[in-house]
């Protein structure tokens, strides 16, 4: 799939250009993409339970410093895009707690849906839940960033997490742009004999991905105590990756976030760029 229109989500909560804003641009240059940089203005929460009514003014106030928060961050990526080169358009989305649809129209007209880690030490405000909605309502590919950062944008050394399973292939599929540029592609199976899959494990996508010019090998690896998660970070680390194609939450969101996951750890621990789709 050709990647000609990206979406970045802004983060609100920084004074500083942010990996997100970097990457994108320079992942829209390389693919000769159209990059818009979305600012999420999210409007006041006021608390069901206050004794007292909120002052109107209390709520103006609040609306007008997410106001102001979400200008400032359009004018840094605004900036940050002329001086790249970047053809880019910029957005102001008013978005409700718990209704993130103008956000999801918006981002469903495009071919990737960039967005930023969540820092610990500077928290955006709904990351967690704009990072859902993107992933499972959009219909897109999202590109999660570490909030450290990295010092450019490379698919140079790309490392596929393969279970066969529907997320899987869709994230391949999604990514297949960005496959056919790299250098190297490694499918990495994590336990593959634990997967009952037909044949020899990972061979199938090595052949797929061969049709489409990608050099690619096939490594299987054993989990960690840390899980496969931590196994596929050891690897990302020991083979210098630079980015990483995975399916987004193969199982229910439910369960998941119960017994953890993949996903949910790679968003925590993620040490390079990671494409993901459901």
């Amino acid at each position: 799939m050709a990647i000609k229109d990206v979406v970045c989500i802004l983060d609100i909560e920084t004074d500083l250009t942010t990996a997100t804003v970097q990457i994108a641009n320079e992942l829209a240059s390389q693919m000769g993409a159209h990059l818009t940089g979305v600012a999420p203005l999210i409007e006041p929460i006021v608390p069901a339970l206050m004794v007292q009514p909120v002052p109107d003014q209390f709520i103006t106030d609040a609306r007008n410093r997410a106001k102001d928060k979400a200008e400032s961050a359009i004018e840094r990526f605004a900036e940050y895009a002329e001086v790249n080169g970047t053809p880019f358009e910029t957005r102001i989305l008013d978005i409700m707690p718990g209704g993130l649809d103008t956000l999801l129209n918006h981002a469903r007209m495009c071919d990737l849906i960039v967005i930023g880690q969540d820092h610990p030490d500077r928290p955006e405000p709904l990351r967690a839940d704009l990072i859902e909605a993107a992933l499972f309502d959009s219909g897109r590919p999202i590109l999660l960033v570490p909030y450290v950062g990295v010092e450019a944008f490379s698919a140079k050394k790309i490392l596929v997490a393969w279970d066969g399973s529907k997320t899987s292939a869709h994230a391949v599929y999604a990514a297949m742009s960005i496959l056919e540029k790299a250098d190297e592609v490694q499918v990495v199976m994590v336990d593959a004999e634990k997967l009952h899959l037909p044949g020899d494990p990972g061979a199938d996508l090595a052949v797929y991905l061969s049709r489409h010019g990608v050099n690619v090998t096939v490594q299987k690896i054993p989990s960690t105590e840390g899980g496969a998660s931590d196994a596929l970070v050891r690897h990302i680390e020991a083979n210098g990756n630079d980015l990483v194609v995975m399916g987004g939450y193969g199982h229910s969101r439910v369960r998941e976030f119960i017994l953890g996951g993949v996903t949910r750890d790679m968003l925590d621990t993620m040490p390079v760029p990671c494409l993901m789709a459901h």
